[in-house]
């Protein structure tokens, strides 16, 4: 039996998670992180700190917000969102975001039509900050110009926006 002396301090773990280079940690879980917070790899962002995920091969995108948005945002109480089937252009601002700090305007970061809104947000707006990239989704678009999407900045471009 290990008695508590042999044990990890907490200062011994930080030294060892310290020296394991970030690259292994992201090559490892797909996740970049920002200051603790989450990049997913696999998605777009726009410079609004607005997050894109391709949900087809042809033209349909979800829209959300990002991990760091909603920190600086801190917690979420009103979501204001486009209707369905509103035609939206890339960079113009399409719904708000209201917390307990400011209130946020939401910007499209593609050109289309809404094809779907996040209903669960009128309820539960909180899910912004719980979930951004999974339940928190703000909105689907149809897109008018995919390059506007192949334009977003990747996981590294957006990491090095943010520590910038």
């Amino acid at each position: 039996m290990e008695s508590a002396a042999d044990a990890p301090r907490p200062s011994d773990l930080l030294a060892i998670a310290a020296a394991i280079p970030p690259s292994i940690h992201e090559r490892a879980s797909g996740v970049s992180t920002v200051a603790g917070m989450n990049v997913p790899e696999d998605l777009r962002y726009s410079s609004e700190h607005e997050w894109a995920r391709r949900l087809d091969s042809e033209s349909r995108v979800r829209i959300g917000i990002t991990d760091y948005a909603q920190d600086a945002l801190g917690d979420v109480v009103f979501v204001d969102l486009p209707g369905v089937g509103d035609a939206v252009s890339g960079g113009d601002a399409v719904g708000e975001l209201e917390s307990t700090k400011s209130v946020s305007e939401m910007y499209a970061p593609v050109s289309g039509t809404v094809a779907a809104v996040n209903d669960a947000l009128t309820d539960n707006p909180q899910l912004l900050n719980e979930d951004p990239y999974g339940e928190g989704w703000l909105v689907e678009i149809d897109m008018s110009d995919p390059s506007e999407y192949d334009a977003m900045m990747d996981a590294a471009a957006y990491t090095a926006l943010t520590e910038g």
